[in-house]
């Protein structure tokens, strides 16, 4: 792994809170993600499951936890089973974990290799009545791949038939919501490197450069900052692309007079920043750019401030919708008479912002979370107010990423240039020093 050593104390204090949830006598497995194939003989980069990595701090394929809070033996309360290396595997592919190295990564004391966890899981079942097992259960996710943990249940059922099966995800979504201070610094780290990518790339940004140019240089500041790489797609669009909410081909020239919408957040540690920006192409905001801008940085300074514990997501949004809507009139985008006679349904912002305002943000960049629960102590959420004026081409997204504390929120990219002014001296500056 590129990042630097975790303290293990974060997985131990992980493994207690999730085992304190669980029904008397129980056994509980996760599994790590499938290496996907890729074409040939070839494998995407591997990503490991975030739950597993949560509870172990283990961050390699073929892995596999069990927790039994109640069984008899202490030492066997919980398993860690990993893959056992040789010289082949060190030779062609490089070094795995040791059973020490698991160890002190994970701080679990019991360790076996892979290749006995069939031989060795129906004594450990037998010995249980209730079985918790783990699927993706993320609201937003949909797809035809049958992954390793939807395989796993299906085998365990047919095996196992008699067993009272239990969801770990309600828990770890609970779980996962709440940041430790361990994580919070994780997160620090990675948005530190997405800030630094950002101040490149206003230094790099001038009439004439490809957005692909610039996603390269963001790159570049990532992986020598010791991330994995980016935490989602990047999207580097100028000009009336800024009007597409998720572009990623990235395959343009940026053009004198256009605006660049850019978000994109790296991953460090398998924790993830989320930053947009948008920035003007030439180092100087129009009239109507500037007012635009202004708007969405409005919106998200009002949304800083009514974010908070107690508060309800929809509640919360809602707020912040009518914050855009009055903002939306003054730039003359919304009528207001048309406005007051609206359906409160079908709110006439939309047309202009439709996307949320608000997400979790964590191992996963849309991590888990509990949406209509009321916000708490601990959470880490994007805040990323947006305005998309398709018939003008100008799209202003911008985001930070906002850690909820008892007293309001701390913006983690705090720094982060955000101003027109500040935004406009750094480019200018840069050019002044070349020239």
């Amino acid at each position: 792994m590129k990042y630097k050593a975790i303290d293990s104390q974060l997985f131990v204090e992980n493994r207690k809170r999730f085992t304190a949830q669980l029904k008397a006598n129980s056994i509980a497995i996760f599994n790590s993600n499938d290496e996907m194939p890729r074409s040939a003989d070839g494998h995407f980069p591997f990503r490991q499951n975030p739950d597993l990595f949560y509870l172990t701090g283990i961050d390699q394929e073929n892995t596999t936890l069990i927790l039994m809070p109640d069984h008899p033996n202490e030492e066997m309360r919980e398993i860690l089973f990993i893959t056992q290396s040789n010289e082949v595997i060190a030779t062609w592919i490089g070094h795995k974990y040791t059973k020490d190295e698991a160890r002190q990564s994970s701080g679990i004391q019991t360790i076996y290799w892979s290749s006995q966890f069939n031989d060795m899981l129906p004594s450990f079942m037998h010995r249980f009545d209730n079985c918790y097992l783990n699927l993706n259960e993320h609201n937003r996710m949909h797809t035809d791949v049958i992954d390793k943990d939807l395989r796993f249940a299906r085998e365990m059922r047919e095996n196992f038939p008699l067993h009272e099966y239990h969801r770990s995800a309600p828990i770890m979504h609970r779980l996962r919501a709440i940041k430790s201070d361990i994580e919070i610094q994780l997160m620090r780290q990675a948005v530190g490197i997405t800030g630094k990518a950002f101040d490149r790339v206003l230094k790099f940004v001038k009439p004439g450069v490809a957005e692909y140019e610039i996603e390269a240089e963001i790159m570049h500041e990532y992986l020598r900052n010791r991330a994995t790489g980016p935490a989602y797609g990047s999207i580097i669009a100028s000009g009336k692309d800024s009007c597409i909410l998720h572009y990623v081909d990235n395959n343009k020239i940026c053009k004198d007079g256009d605006i660049l919408l850019m978000d994109f957040g790296a991953e460090y540690a398998n924790y993830a920043a989320d930053l947009s920006r948008t920035i003007p192409v030439n180092g100087r905001y129009s009239e109507r750019q500037k007012a635009v801008y202004n708007a969405v940085l409005g919106a998200l300074k009002f949304a800083k401030s009514i974010l908070k514990p107690g508060i309800l997501l929809d509640e919360y949004t809602k707020e912040v919708g009518k914050f855009v809507e009055a903002e939306l009139i003054q730039l003359q985008l919304l009528d207001k008479k048309e406005v007051a006679n609206q359906d409160p349904k079908k709110p006439l912002y939309k047309k202009y912002l439709m996307h949320g305002i608000s997400h979790f943000l964590g191992i996963d960049v849309h991590d888990v979370g509990l949406r209509y629960e009321p916000v708490k102590a601990g959470m880490v959420f994007t805040c990323e107010p947006g305005i998309y004026i398709k018939e003008e081409g100008l799209g202003i997204r911008i985001e930070n990423d906002l850690l909820v504390t008892e007293n309001g929120v701390v913006d983690l990219m705090d720094g982060v240039p955000i101003e027109v002014e500040e935004i406009e001296e750094v480019m200018n500056r840069q050019k002044v020093a070349v020239s």
